[in-house]
């Protein structure tokens, strides 16, 4: 760190206020949870990897790219949409239909909140 000439500045999980990018990052996410899951937020752990993924796949004008993009130097795998014959496992299959369901549910509530 030295070499490149940053600063390491420790904080701790019961003190992120004491670095600025973290919360920024935090009040993010914590955004993100919100709208996920608005009606349901006892659900929350639930939704914690779409608000990461959100979060990793938007546009970050600082980085003027994605996190992911930034990582792993390439865009993030599609997401397809499930047909119910795809799979003959129940489980999966449910999954799947909650996973489409949430979705529409969040393009809804952007869509709305943009007035589109």
């Amino acid at each position: 760190m030295r070499l490149m000439g940053t600063k390491l500045h420790m904080t701790s999980a019961f003190h992120p206020q004491s670095d600025g990018q973290t919360k920024a990052a935090n009040r993010v996410i914590v955004m993100y949870l919100r709208c996920f899951t608005g009606d349901r937020p006892r659900q929350w752990l639930r939704w914690l990897p779409w608000a990461e993924y959100v979060y990793n796949t938007a546009y970050q004008s600082s980085l003027q790219e994605t996190p992911f993009r930034v990582v792993y130097g390439r865009d993030p795998p599609t997401i397809r949409s499930y047909e119910p014959s795809e799979t003959r496992v129940a489980a999966v299959a449910r999954g799947m239909e909650e996973r489409d369901a949430f979705l529409a549910d969040v393009r809804y509530g952007l869509e709305q909140a943009q007035g589109v």
